[in-house]
């Protein structure tokens, strides 16, 4: 039976570190942040956030790390602590699919995953979602996923919308049939904004089997 392994989020800042097997004697560290560091949120606090990523990466070893809300310079910034790893950026895009610019020069917006070169490939997707929500109350942003599949582990990280729960179930099972096509064992960390409790929420996207 393929293993889906879900690490989500439902809360700014909020650190999410968790261990799976991949097969007998082997154990990953899977570390989930949402460091909120785009400059657009009201939980935004500048820089000093990296220096506190970077002391958590270095404390949890992660061979997996998923970063929402962060900026395309940051991979620069957390390499050193996260050590020898593959990474992609899952850049996010205003309505107009221009691409959401980060506070200052830290580059565009979006979430990072990065993979241990241990269990690392060498093949890298990203994309944006079919279902996004469009309206004006909303924070005007299009959602995106990234993973790198390889064949001993694939990994993906994504931050779906926090302005309507359907849509972010929608964007859910997207993913979940996505890597549902990924060989072996996959983790699918990232910030779900879908409850654990109640419908929808994060149960309705669990894959079958799960």
């Amino acid at each position: 039976m393929k293993r889906v392994i879900i690490v989500l989020t439902t809360l700014a800042l909020l650190v999410a570190p968790s261990a799976a097997a991949t097969s007998p004697g082997t154990t990953i560290t899977v570390l989930q942040l949402n460091i909120c560091h785009g400059g657009m949120a009201r939980c935004y606090r500048g820089d000093a956030v990296m220096v506190k990523a970077a002391e958590v990466i270095r404390s949890s070893r992660p061979h997996v790390l998923s970063v929402n809300e962060a900026c395309s310079g940051d991979i620069d910034r957390l390499r050193p602590a996260m050590g020898p790893s593959r990474a992609v950026f899952a850049a996010a895009r205003n309505l107009d699919d221009t691409p959401v610019m980060c506070h200052g020069n830290d580059g565009q917006y979006g979430n990072i995953l990065m993979v241990s070169t241990r269990f690392a490939g060498t093949t890298e997707e990203s994309g944006i979602y079919t279902a996004q929500y469009t309206g004006a109350d909303g924070y005007r942003e299009l959602r995106s996923w990234a993973c790198l599949p390889a064949a001993r582990l694939s990994a993906c990280t994504t931050h779906l919308s926090a302005d309507s729960k359907p849509t972010a179930l929608a964007q859910c099972q997207d993913l979940m049939r996505r890597v549902a096509g990924y060989p072996g064992r996959v983790v699918v960390a990232g910030d779900f904004n879908l409850p654990g409790q109640g419908s929808p929420g994060i149960r309705d996207c669990e894959p079958g089997g799960f």
